[in-house]
């Protein structure tokens, strides 16, 4: 697999839909998520251009962080329990999953500095999946304004994995839907700017509806088996 080529028809692509839709190809940020694959092909994804890791688990994090360290913006990017922040809070620049007052709360207090954070809004209504739901949105992003260390930059969604693509679409219009409504608030600690939404099956609909951060695996870096 060639990380080189893979992002190259990446950026491509980003910037075809972007000339398409009058959208600034600069403002799309492209997430390696590498969870699956090693240090090696971390390091890979670096060499061919890409700024931002993304990581799913600690002790993928924390690996590759020894390595790597500061090449790359660290993004944690799953299910975050809160007893484990202490081991990711000084290696991350943003974490995609805050979903709960709890989960902020041990995040503030544990940062020496603001977290770029991304509110995870289960959109889609799944069981599987993590997040807050729209409808609590709001009132847990206005109960976070007295966390100094938490600095809403965004809202996270997860698509259904579906080939559906009218289906796909429309979450993806919902969160962009409920950003404006947060940003609407002009909140301190809230600007809301960011959305993360599109994987390597969905990241070109994503785009289209607005999506600043896309979180790329397989089609990016692959799927190493027994990589850290």
């Amino acid at each position: 697999m060639n990380v080189q080529d893979n992002y190259q028809t990446i950026r491509d692509n980003i910037d075809n839909i972007c000339k398409r839709i009058g959208r600034n190809s600069d403002d799309i940020h492209v997430i390696a998520v590498t969870k699956y694959v090693s240090i090696e092909r971390a390091k890979a994804a670096l060499d061919a251009g890409v700024k931002h890791l993304g990581e799913n688990r600690e002790e993928g994090l924390n690996a590759k962080y020894q390595v790597l360290g500061n090449l790359a913006a660290w993004h944690f990017i799953g299910s975050l329990q809160t007893r484990k922040v202490k081991n990711i809070i000084d290696k991350v620049e943003y974490i995609h999953s805050l979903d709960r007052l709890s989960l902020a709360k041990e995040i503030d207090k544990r940062a020496n500095k603001p977290i770029k954070c991304f509110v995870q809004v289960n959109v889609s209504g799944e069981e599987s999946k993590h997040g807050c739901s729209p409808d609590e949105l709001d009132h847990l992003v206005k109960e976070l304004q007295s966390l100094s260390n938490i600095q809403v930059v965004g809202l996270m969604t997860m698509a259904p994995f579906t080939e559906d693509k009218d289906v796909i679409r429309a979450c993806f219009k919902k969160l962009k839907r409920l950003q404006e409504k947060i940003q609407a608030l002009q909140l301190p600690n809230a600007p809301c700017n960011e959305l993360s939404m599109g994987m390597s099956n969905d990241y070109e609909i994503a785009i289209e509806e607005g999506a600043t951060f896309i979180r790329i695996g397989t089609s990016l870096v692959g799927n190493e088996s027994g990589g850290v």
